[in-house]
């Protein structure tokens, strides 16, 4: 990165960069790189080196602390692979932009306003990957063929187009038993929830208080509030190692995600798929299908949905989502024929109909195997991932005692915490610290007083979503995650 010597004012300035004060232990060169990198780091975190601030050249800082320049350039190589720091041509290495860590957001700046240094959150696919060309490309191919009255207000039920080529799609990958007249585009798997409570709520023969939904516990707390919001009574359904509805309570739904659990990742028992399609015959209660992520399965073809065995009784939601980007905003319901006027007609009054650009796009998208193409390369990098992922954290190398659940499929994977290592609470501080963020089991158990706190005694660990990292990132990322998990 630096020049031989400098030969302009331009350059003098590059080389001088800061006056570092490091306290470099002695020993071996290797270990003074290993404490050069540690000092480093210890002055990015604690702000003594602030975001932009150019570092002296390699042979300065060589000739400051008696070190070789090799050993201060791959000083710098590997803190810039960490994150820490950037190199800018023209401007030699400057500390990268980043914030200070999940709990310590930079004076008068909202924490949500800096993305961490290291996301491994679960909830988001790995978004750079979007397909804009092929996107752009079934943009214009769509818009040249509708007619003009696309434009204006439409079918609640979304889009003409994609429905048809949702319900050929539906069938053909995931098994469901879809025909265009029941098929509900949304803006995404949020909206087609709270709709569907709020019609259960207003089922005939229903009076007073809102329908009572059964939910996984563990499960996502936004979803619960989504129902309560909308009127529904949340009542936990016990997941172990075979999934949830082992033994349902009285409700008026449930909702499950039989391809991926979320956030332990065990795929639904045939038994208890058995089970919950008999409920919902037996009762008239109705199943919601959550299939977040059942594109992605690693081990053998993709379980196929619930949907498909019930299809009168089973609320089918999918959304592209995981496969392409939230931003999106578009999800489908499959529904049973009896909840197809009252969830339209919720959705003409909730916003009258789902973006019809988007609509005819993905109708394209999907037309031309465009998506599946790239749901087929998804699965691939994403496969990839996990199984870095799992080497990188139970490898000879890796962390002793922990444990990887859940990597058949999806986005993300139950991290266990060894016993003698540091526990939930712990493992989150040590996170923060390294510009870390990931997912903790503890929030998504169920509480009596309906709050996120953790009951004593259930099992802890991180949820580690392999998804949102860019291909660049993603190494980095995983060596800050076993830093926070060794013991």
């Amino acid at each position: 990165m630096d020049d031989p010597w400098p030969t302009s004012a331009a350059a003098e300035r590059r080389e001088s960069g800061v006056d570092l004060h490091l306290d470099l232990p002695s020993g071996t060169p290797h270990g003074r790189r290993a404490g050069l990198e540690r000092a480093l780091r210890e002055a990015v975190r604690g702000g003594r080196l602030a975001p932009g601030s150019r570092l002296p050249s390699s042979r300065r800082l060589a000739a400051e602390t008696g070190l070789s320049r090799g050993t201060v350039k791959a000083a710098y190589d590997q803190l810039t692979a960490e994150g820490y720091l950037t190199a800018r041509q023209g401007s030699g290495t400057v500390v990268a932009d980043r914030p200070r860590g999940p709990s310590a957001p930079a004076p008068g700046r909202s924490s949500a306003a800096r993305p961490p240094l290291h996301d491994l959150r679960p909830g988001s696919p790995d978004v750079a990957s979007f397909p804009t060309s092929a996107w752009l490309r079934a943009t214009r191919r769509a818009l040249a063929a509708v007619p003009s009255a696309a434009y204006g207000y439409g079918d609640p039920r979304g889009r003409p187009e994609l429905r048809a080529v949702l319900a050929e799609y539906l069938g053909r990958t995931r098994g469901v038993v879809a025909e265009p007249d029941r098929i509900v585009v949304v803006s995404g798997y949020v909206q087609g929830l709270a709709l569907l409570t709020g019609v259960l709520g207003g089922a005939p023969g229903r009076t007073g208080a809102g329908p009572v939904v059964g939910m996984e516990d563990p499960g996502l707390p936004f979803h619960r509030e989504v129902v309560r919001q909308a009127g529904g009574r949340v009542v936990p359904v016990p997941v172990d190692e075979r999934g949830a509805g082992a033994d349902l309570p009285r409700m008026d739904a449930v909702v499950v995600t039989p391809a991926h659990q979320y956030p332990t990742g065990v795929t639904l028992h045939p038994a208890r798929r058995h089970a919950l399609t008999a409920w919902a015959r037996e009762t008239g209660g109705v199943v919601v299908e959550d299939d977040y992520d059942g594109e992605f399965r690693y081990d053998r073809q993709p379980v196929g949905a619930l949907q498909g065995t019930a299809p009168d009784h089973v609320v089918y939601v999918g959304t592209a989502s995981k496969t392409l980007g939230p931003a999106l905003r578009l999800g489908w319901m499959v529904l049973p024929p009896q909840l197809v006027r009252p969830v339209t007609e919720a959705k003409l009054y909730s916003d009258y109909h789902t973006g019809a650009i988007g609509q005819l796009t993905l109708a394209e998208l999907i037309a031309d195997h465009a998506y599946d193409r790239h749901v087929r390369a998804a699965r691939l990098r994403y496969r990839r991932r996990r199984d870095l992922l799992v080497a990188r954290l139970t490898g000879a190398a890796g962390c002793p005692g922990v444990g990887v659940r859940g990597i058949a499929a999806g986005l993300h994977a139950l991290v266990s915490l060894p016993q003698d290592g540091p526990d939930e609470a712990e493992a989150l501080r040590r996170a923060a610290a390294e510009g870390l963020a990931v997912g903790a089991l503890g929030g998504h158990w169920h509480t009596a007083e309906g709050t996120v706190r953790p009951a004593p005694g259930r099992p802890q660990g991180l949820i580690v979503g392999y998804g949102t990292p860019g291909e660049g990132g993603y190494p980095a990322a995983l060596a800050a995650l076993t830093r926070v998990l060794r013991a």
